[in-house]
């Protein structure tokens, strides 16, 4: 049996100090296998966010261990921890945070950018997960020119580019309309199942929760309980 992708054991973290000190988490505990869906949800306040941060190497825990592939995440210093975000997870936000002026294309090419990829490695990546999530007759368009859903779909494609292991979404349908929120939630299941990317997704939403594999569920800094869905099946993991 092969080791979870992710696994949190004991960690807390805490906000302030003395008697202003909030704990908000206390002691959570969660494995993430390879290939899962998961959607992560729990009322405001409850420590999914926090716990979504340090998924995310942009906060590191306060106690407990935090291993992502074997390796110590909490061990690690600033730089290792963003190069652990840069090699491995990709993010989509509620907002897109697409910058305004510059083409689809051109957003979606900014991590490789960031990476120092050369011209046509970039072009080539971009157009492939523009490709894949549907918009690459869009390359060339604005984040104007495009509707809400066609955003998203640029932002999942930033956030794929990469070609990462974890997918960390959130909210991502949250400034959608119905009928486009589930078509992105049918996009990040096909790239659960097809492509193999684990998906780590906090919402708010019963019935997009519903397109998960395991729903954890959050209560006053701590995982209160994990569902499965019997009705998704497991995907191809990397």
């Amino acid at each position: 049996m092969t080791d979870p992708l992710i696994r949190l054991e004991g960690v807390t973290k805490t906000f302030g100090e003395g008697a202003t000190a909030f704990q908000a988490l206390k002691g959570v505990d969660m494995t993430v296998e390879r290939g899962d869906f998961i959607a992560v949800m729990g009322a405001s306040g409850s420590g999914k966010s926090t716990t979504m941060n340090i998924l995310g190497c942009l906060d590191v825990p306060s106690g407990g261990a935090y291993l992502f592939r074997g390796v110590h995440v909490e061990k690690l210093d600033r730089d290792q921890r963003a190069l652990l975000r840069r090699r491995y997870l990709g993010f989509v936000f509620q907002g897109f945070n697409l910058l305004a002026r510059t083409t689809a294309l051109e957003n979606v090419e900014l991590p490789l950018l960031y990476r120092g990829e050369n011209r046509k490695l970039r072009y080539d990546m971009a157009m492939a997960a523009l490709d894949k999530v549907g918009l690459a007759p869009w390359a060339d368009h604005t984040p104007a020119e495009l509707s809400g859903g066609q955003q998203q779909r640029v932002a999942i494609a930033r956030a794929i580019v990469t070609q990462p292991d974890v997918l960390l979404a959130d909210e991502p349908t949250g400034n959608l309309d119905s009928e486009r929120s589930i078509e992105i939630m049918e996009l990040l299941s096909s790239l659960n199942r097809d492509s193999g990317i684990t998906v780590l997704m906090v919402t708010h939403e019963p019935d997009m929760a519903e397109f998960a594999r395991t729903i954890v569920h959050f209560k006053d800094g701590l995982v209160e309980r994990v569902d499965r869905n019997p009705g998704r099946a497991p995907a191809e993991a990397r």
